[in-house]
């Protein structure tokens, strides 16, 4: 398989406000073989180009992987009409075997491994140009790109696994994808784990916004994700190992208001481990692939330029009940975003015009005010950025495996609590941990299936789920198709 370069034609992107480490998308291509390793002032191209693609619909913000990783928990519905992307009701309900011909399964599988193909490629290329470097701290700097660009094949994969369990591990692009055989599961969570290491070596022991380019991935942006693949295999030791060293740290603390927290307010805050970029640079926009649209109003806003979303991934009335009866404000405030409703910064959400009530209410975590949308842009959701990692997440974690290991968890809790105006506990049990769970990171990347399965309430708790064959989606029928080893 010939390898392929990425060249950016234009430069780093250093911005003042919220997005301090956009980059265009790479506006050429070239063989690798001509690429000139010497010029080692363009050792940093291929990372830029890996968070370009990062940040693309090819990369982490394809809507439809969204969808599919969303819908499985009893968080979320699909929304939008019963019939747009009716496949979703048979990943909601389990029924797998209607999912093998699925346009956007396919096209999570083939968005994650181009993912990962371009991280090798880069890879390559960053040890090519370590071939022409002669002092200590180029090469330095040389491990720091490799381990970046490490991070983002890493989060790949934890994506991949956590979608398909068995895969295939794709190293080096000359490997012959059509004949791979699968690696399994177990495998590849070690894989992720043994790259996380090194990244945590070779990274800065800062923030992402205290990075030279705001938002670049560290040390513990490496550990925060090591501790989330680790739970989702009850390697408890590795999760409170990982998160103590964030904790005890320093350097993160939650964002002081939940609700402006996941508006542009929040962009680059402290609570942030890894997120995706978006905004206006001069006179080109940088986009999500629809992420925000995806969840926003069907019906849109009375009299702002705001734009319509699509309707979907919406907050369940399980989780609407449990918000009730736990008295939650901040967070039911910033979560819940019905039709007719106006928020406190007086955009006026449109009445739902649907007899059966699916446009009832929408995830909020998507909304972003007029009065925070640059003037003349109208899509929904415009400029925020996307939270692929947050801190919140880190101090549960914490405080699960802490009561895990007969430790006392309150202290990571009840920052989380406090933070959401709720009262303190003390002597938290298990339970209580993963309920804060589902409340605080409710309609976030399917985290609340994730748990479920992990813990072993999937079957209890989510009809239709059989333990030991619904944890996994089906490879998709193109894909087997490629490769006989896939079946």
């Amino acid at each position: 398989m010939k390898l392929y370069k990425y060249i950016i034609l234009s430069t780093v992107l250093l911005l003042s406000s919220c997005n301090d480490f956009l980059n265009k998308e790479p506006e050429n291509s070239v063989p690798v073989e001509d690429v000139d390793y010497t010029l080692t002032e363009n050792m940093g191209q291929p990372v830029i180009g890996i968070y370009a693609r990062a940040r693309s619909g090819d990369g982490f913000s394809f809507w439809g992987r969204f969808g599919l990783m969303a819908i499985r928990g009893d968080d979320t519905e699909k929304g939008s009409t019963p019939s747009d992307q009716g496949e979703l009701n048979y990943a909601k309900s389990f029924e797998y075997n209607q999912l093998g011909g699925y346009w956007a399964l396919n096209g999570a599988w083939t968005g994650l491994y181009n993912m990962v193909l371009n991280c090798n490629s880069a890879l390559v290329d960053l040890a090519s140009y370590n071939e022409h470097l002669t002092s200590d701290s180029d090469k330095k700097l040389n491990l720091q790109y490799q381990a970046e660009v490490r991070f983002i094949r890493a989060f790949a994969y934890f994506n991949i696994v956590r979608f398909w369990g068995d895969v295939l591990l794709v190293t080096d692009n000359s490997q012959v994808l059509e004949s791979l055989d699968v690696t399994p599961r177990e495998e590849i969570y070690g894989f992720i784990n043994t790259e996380l290491d090194f990244c945590a070596n070779n990274l800065p022991a800062l923030r992402p916004n205290e990075m030279l380019l705001k938002g670049q991935v560290t040390k513990y942006t490496a550990l925060a994700l090591k501790a989330k693949a680790n739970a989702d295999i009850n390697e408890w030791d590795a999760v409170l190992n990982a998160t103590n060293e964030i904790i005890t740290s320093n350097k993160f603390e939650l964002y002081p208001d939940y609700y402006d927290y996941f508006k542009k307010p929040g962009c680059l805050s402290d609570e942030n481990l890894f997120e995706l970029q978006y905004g206006l640079v001069g006179a080109t926009d940088i986009e999500s692939d629809a992420w925000f649209e995806y969840q926003g109003p069907r019906q849109g806003f009375e009299g702002t330029r705001i734009g319509t979303g699509w309707g979907f991934a919406v907050p369940s009335k399980s989780l609407e009940k449990l918000f009730n009866d736990r008295g939650e404000t901040v967070r039911k405030e910033t979560l819940f975003l019905y039709a007719g409703s106006t928020t406190r910064e007086g955009d006026v959400v449109k009445p739902s015009v649907a007899s059966d009530g699916h446009d009832r209410v929408f995830n909020g975590k998507c909304y972003i005010p007029s009065t925070q949308m640059p003037e003349g842009k109208t899509k929904y959701g415009y400029g925020n950025h996307i939270r692929m990692i947050r801190y919140a997440d880190v101090l549960l974690l914490n405080a699960e495996a802490k009561v895990r290991k007969g430790q006392n968890g309150d202290a990571p809790f009840n920052l989380v609590r406090t933070r959401a105006k709720m009262s303190t506990l003390t002597n938290v049990t298990l339970d209580q941990v993963l309920e804060e769970r589902q409340v605080e990171l409710a309609c976030e990347w399917g985290e609340r299936f994730f748990d479920l399965v992990r813990t072993g309430k999937a079957e209890a708790t989510l009809p239709g789920f059989k333990t030991g064959t619904s944890e996994f989606y089906p490879i998709p029928q193109a894909q087997k198709d490629l490769n006989p080893n896939l079946q």
